[in-house]
């Protein structure tokens, strides 16, 4: 006779930590020290859980595949996707939780945040340090974007937006997630929180390619076209039309630039 298992009562369910800190790593010491910064800024293992796929030896996991993969094991409420060379300097753990409270009293359906992106008419919005500039403030938070920067992005993990299933590599996977939360009615904001990226982006060939993807794709979802910018292009997905038509041959050239 077969025992049938014992059914548990998903609302007692028990909850993980606060936050799941998620990052692709290739270089272990840059990783080591970004560790430290979260520590050092009330991170503690009682409220974070730190995942982290291994690209060290090569790209055994595209930036779309981690993703999905660090979804399906996070257990916080939520997930921040983070560059392992990002830094925390003095915005801490408690300033995260007082900007994340604020969006929801704001906007209820929120999924996304982070720290750089664009909004509907193309303003930028960007709150960091880099190598394009220290301490940047550029527009008023929190702001509701259509795109996010890379380094470093939350999302709500009850709020269930993923990327796209078609999506591959390493780049623009900020804009398809906020592209996902729209389609599930949900909402992307860039907020108050500073901290240092030490990269300054690359826009090279494999970005072009991935753009390329990413307007393929939405191409076949979209009947009416939308206008996203990023912190590094402009892109128009779906819906046809002059400017669409326009706008192909100018990425095709980008391609065929010597890098």
């Amino acid at each position: 006779m077969i025992q049938a298992q014992q059914p548990m009562d998903a609302g007692q369910a028990s909850e993980g930590p606060l936050f799941s800190i998620c990052t692709l790593v290739t270089r272990h010491a840059e990783y080591a020290a970004m560790l430290e910064s979260f520590a050092a800024r009330g991170f503690t293992p009682d409220k974070a859980e730190f995942l982290y796929l291994d690209n060290a030896k090569g790209h055994q996991w595209d930036a779309f595949q981690g993703i999905r993969r660090f979804l399906s094991l996070a257990r916080g409420t939520y997930v921040i996707l983070c560059h392992q060379d990002i830094r925390l300097l003095t915005d801490d753990i408690a300033t995260l939780c007082t900007n994340l409270a604020a969006l929801d009293a704001l906007d209820a359906d929120w999924a996304l945040a982070g720290n750089a992106g664009a909004m509907a008419d193309g303003s930028l919005v960007i709150r960091i340090s880099d190598p394009h500039g220290e301490d940047q403030r550029r527009g008023a938070f929190p702001a509701r974007v259509v795109s996010l920067d890379e380094n470093f992005i939350i999302i709500r993990r009850d709020a269930l937006v993923s990327v796209s299933a078609a999506g591959s590599g390493f780049h623009l996977y900020g804009a398809d997630l906020c592209l996902q939360a729209r389609c599930a009615g949900r909402s992307a904001w860039v907020i108050d929180f500073h901290l240092r990226h030490l990269s300054a982006g690359k826009v090279d060939a494999s970005f072009h390619q991935a753009q390329q993807r990413l307007e393929a794709h939405y191409d076949k979802l979209l009947t009416l076209p939308w206008h996203i910018r990023t912190t590094c292009t402009k892109m128009i997905l779906g819906g046809g039309g002059l400017r669409r038509w326009l706008a192909r041959p100018k990425l095709a050239k980008r391609l065929k630039e010597p890098q």
